[in-house]
């Protein structure tokens, strides 16, 4: 019971008025990881009359100068902002980071926030209530209003809408454990989907996999890319994606 009640109290982006009745405009924040849930969030937010966008923002692995995770190079995360006509916010995580560490330049990010009038962080977020309710807290903590546009939308149906409706991304990392290696630097599409051993997220929610986003309707043009060398590491398949 509680966490619906924190899912309708969260997902009210539009819906907040001031003191005199009238709709309060959220200005907002996208964590933006370079992938397609993140794509489709902005899509959805765009949307939203109640939602004015303001920035995107990335966390980056300092040492690599890549998207922690998606290994997804920091140029190709600037083209994507370029194209979405919304400035990066970006973060750099030294390597290894503790999560200490991340607390503090998070909070850094919020202060940054709350100081340029930003009121609310939205996230790509589908369903893992752990990671929701980890979000929920520090961005309260920063008084900032934490929204999750895509939260509990059933992820064959996401997957099937995104692609039906453009987003084309490639397969940037994959867990070994659940996918075979082949799957790295794979496009992201219905043939990859209907190929997805049983048991597997389609959107990769549980970790299984990640994506770059090299065109979406939020994008003013595509992203020429191509796909690079493939390297395993520590259990994981990480394709490179490389800019034409």
């Amino acid at each position: 019971m509680r966490s619906r009640r924190s899912s309708k109290r969260t997902e009210r982006s539009s819906r907040l008025k001031n003191s005199l009745g009238s709709p309060v405009t959220q200005r907002t924040l996208l964590s933006w990881s370079s992938g397609k849930d993140s794509a489709w969030a902005l899509h959805r937010l765009k949307d939203d009359p109640g939602i004015e966008m303001v920035a995107l923002l990335t966390t980056f692995n300092g040492a690599a100068d890549r998207v922690a995770m998606h290994a997804v190079r920091r140029e190709l995360v600037d083209a994507q902002a370029g194209r979405i006509g919304l400035p990066l916010w970006s973060i750099d995580l030294p390597w290894p980071c503790s999560n200490a560490e991340y607390e503090n330049r998070m909070e850094d990010m919020c202060r940054r926030a709350v100081a340029d009038g930003i009121t609310a962080v939205a996230f790509g977020d589908l369903f893992l209530q752990d990671i929701r309710d980890y979000r929920e807290r520090q961005m309260e903590r920063a008084g900032l209003r934490p929204l999750f546009p895509v939260w509990m939308i059933p992820t064959g149906e996401l997957a099937r809408d995104l692609i039906g409706r453009g987003v084309k991304a490639k397969v940037t990392c994959i867990d070994r454990t659940k996918l075979d290696a082949s799957y790295a630097g794979r496009e992201y599409d219905a043939d990859f989907l209907s190929s997805l051993p049983a048991g597997v997220d389609p959107c990769g929610e549980n970790g299984e996999f990640h994506t770059f986003v090299y065109d979406a309707p939020v994008f003013a043009s595509a992203i020429p890319v191509t796909v690079g060398d493939r390297i395993e590491r520590d259990g994981f398949v990480f394709a490179d994606i490389l800019p034409l």
